[in-house]
């Protein structure tokens, strides 16, 4: 989550809160007691929304009624806003941060699967020495020979000159 640092600050402070309070309530006054225990319901919830627990419990009941109709009943008709695939609830920090380092490697080996920068020099005519703006021409007149709606077109080789254009301008 984005505000995962501010809401463990803001759980640890009523945290704080309610065990001060309820020290002073229990040596001075039962109306301290009270709001001691507001403070202590509040800590409860910030941390029990912090550890993900209110989350899955509101999508496993989510997924449940989606399952039913309501009444108990399987929902076999194919209809209705229930789950189309399979579900992943939401992740703590570590499995957050492992799943976002393989997103990462993922797109680091997706956009390495390209042509290297002689391929996409090869590919659009050039030689390595073209400055941007023969490459930007190149790229143009290779695109109007390949794009697919042109009669000599072809799907295949317009994304080969486009990948290659994307790695040159991106160098």
């Amino acid at each position: 989550m984005q505000y995962d640092r501010l809401t463990k600050g803001i759980t640890v402070v009523f945290g704080i809160l309610t065990a001060v309070l309820t020290v002073v309530g229990a040596l001075s006054s039962p109306a301290v007691l009270f709001l001691a225990l507001l403070f202590g319901a509040s800590t409860y919830l910030m941390y029990y929304h912090r550890s993900g627990k209110m989350a899955a419990s509101v999508y496993e009941r989510v997924e449940r009624r989606a399952a039913t109709d309501g009444r108990g009943a399987r929902r076999d008709d194919g209809r209705g806003a229930g789950p189309r695939e399979e579900w992943e609830p939401p992740r703590d920090g570590r499995s957050r941060r492992t799943a976002e380092r393989v997103r990462q490697a993922r797109a680091r080996r997706q956009q390495s699967s390209g042509p290297t920068t002689a391929e996409a020099y090869d590919r659009l005519g050039l030689d390595p020495s073209a400055d941007e703006s023969a490459v930007k021409q190149a790229y143009r007149d290779r695109v109007k020979a390949t794009h697919p709606d042109t009669d000599g077109g072809s799907e295949r080789e317009f994304k080969r000159v486009k990948a290659a254009y994307e790695r040159l301008t991106d160098d």
